[in-house]
């Protein structure tokens, strides 16, 4: 009965919030509990991280409050490596600060991450000095970045790593680091390649998913984002619908695990209109289309642990208190061959949660891009809430009915390996009802001391290109 009227009183305070413009009550945020973790560090002693291995249990329970604290800082400390492979693509994509061609994927291909070294000769030098000019552009960008916000944090991520921009010395210093980290970037995509061959070479696609779910494992963590995950999201919900595991209005609350901020498009890199965040508002969008959530009762919660996002989120739900909408850019490269259902998919995206409006117009250099866009009604942008959260080692605590129905991680499980996942889908868990489901395109392990099953999945192509598609999966919190 008491656990009924606390669950009672925080929905009426957030519904108050809501309604009134007030500050919505602070979410409380908690690292995972030894109790929780114990088991897990029992189940995968042989692949636990230096810090962890062969440690006694008492020894284990001793250090693990300050592991959890440290571990965390360091997460935390490779969004600062994300920030320098977004710069990357900034660099080899944009058009908002030079007029040199963009690369494309192809064309990388072409180049090698030996600076020495040019591959398919005449072509890669052609290529290479096209990356030689950019590079020179952003930092004549980056030096008088006016109003630009992807210069301004260009600039920001350089003086972080001790670049001035007063003299000429610090202009060929900035020049240095960002070549040197261009061909960092070269050089891991080349070492994701040969491990996905390597896994594709083991003929079993079970085996090759595992690998491919947890390549990033060493990476920065980059916020940058694609709109087909979120297709692939619509077409997962839309078979969970169809077999009954989602009934009609049963989605009430939504948490986006890591929903990316839209700097410069993962897969092309767009730049020419502002930085957004787009999963939360087409995840709704979907909801309300297949009729698993009713528009006025619908909550999504943006947790992550960039600055970034989180500072992004509020300030559109602060301007949605306020009677404004948030507008959504949608550019689509018609050479990419989406399938028709993709297409379809992008041309209705977000007419359930707003309205059609005239798109920013595409600069010259992306002739042949089309692009759309939508005003997201403020009655929708006002029930989101962002959350800091390292899904890795924390979670929030809200009593069991206030928990969420449906949580979503797309392209961030895969950031962590075996150990790191088993302890997000330990927190996942916590923080679901029971019976609500976790969607994502990460296989992950299914220890026996956790209660999170796999049901099914749902394969979508994205276009005939090879490679080109997601795999989602759902998994439920068992009662």
């Amino acid at each position: 009965m008491k656990e009924t009227k606390s669950v009672l009183l925080i929905l009426a305070a957030l519904l108050i919030s809501l309604a009134l413009g007030v500050e919505a009550p602070p979410a409380e945020v908690s690292y995972t509990p030894f109790s929780d973790a114990e088991p897990i560090l029992d189940a995968l002693e042989e692949v636990l991280p230096p810090g962890l291995r062969a440690k006694s249990h008492q020894e284990l329970q001793s250090l693990w409050t300050s592991w959890v604290k440290s571990r965390d800082a360091e997460i935390r400390e490779r969004l600062n490596q994300g920030d320098e492979d977004t710069v990357i693509n900034l660099l080899v994509f944009g058009t908002s600060f030079t007029q040199q061609p963009r690369l494309t994927a192809a064309q990388l291909g072409k180049l090698s991450p030996d600076a020495n070294q040019v591959v398919e000769g005449k072509p890669g030098t052609e290529l290479r000095a096209i990356i030689q000019s950019r590079v020179q552009d952003l930092i004549m960008g980056m030096d008088s970045p006016g109003n630009n916000e992807r210069l301004l944090f260009a600039r920001k991520v350089a003086e972080r790593a001790g670049i001035e921009f007063s003299d000429v010395h610090g202009k060929d210093k900035a020049a240095h680091y960002l070549y040197e980290n261009y061909l960092r970037v070269l050089r891991e995509q080349s070492s994701y390649q040969q491990l996905l061959a390597a896994a594709h070479s083991l003929g079993d696609p079970t085996e090759e998913f595992v690998e491919r779910s947890k390549i990033y494992k060493d990476r920065g963590l980059s916020l940058d984002t694609s709109l087909p995950p979120d297709f692939a999201l619509e077409v997962a919900l839309t078979s969970m619908r169809d077999r009954g595991l989602l009934s009609a209005g049963s989605v009430g609350r939504v948490g986006i695990i890591g929903p990316g901020l839209d700097f410069t498009d993962k897969q092309e890199g767009y730049d020419f209109y502002r930085t957004q965040t787009v999963q939360p508002f087409v995840v709704m969008d979907s909801l309300v289309r297949l009729g698993l959530a009713k528009p006025g009762k619908l909550e999504v919660d943006s947790l992550d642990l960039s600055s970034r996002v989180l500072e992004h989120v509020e300030r559109a739900r602060r301007a949605a208190l306020e009677g404004r909408p948030y507008t959504i850019q949608l550019p689509r490269d018609p050479l990419r061959g989406w399938t028709p259902e993709l297409v379809a998919y992008w041309k209705r995206v977000g007419d359930q949660v707003g309205t059609s409006v005239p798109p920013v117009a595409v600069p010259p250099q992306l002739q042949g891009i089309e692009s759309r866009a939508v005003s997201v009604q403020p009655g929708f942008v006002k029930r989101t809430r962002a959350l800091d959260v390292n899904i890795v080692l924390q979670r929030e605590e809200v009593p069991e009915k206030a928990k969420f129905d449906l949580l979503v991680a797309t392209n961030v499980l895969v950031y962590y390996d075996t150990f790191e996942q088993s302890l997000a889908l330990a927190n996942i868990q916590s923080m679901l009802r029971p019976g609500g489901f976790l969607l994502t395109n990460n296989l992950l392990l299914e220890l026996p001391s956790l209660k999170m099953r796999s049901g099914d999945y749902v394969s979508v192509e994205y276009s005939a290109r090879p490679a080109d598609g997601d795999r989602i999966l759902w998994y439920r919190r068992l009662t």
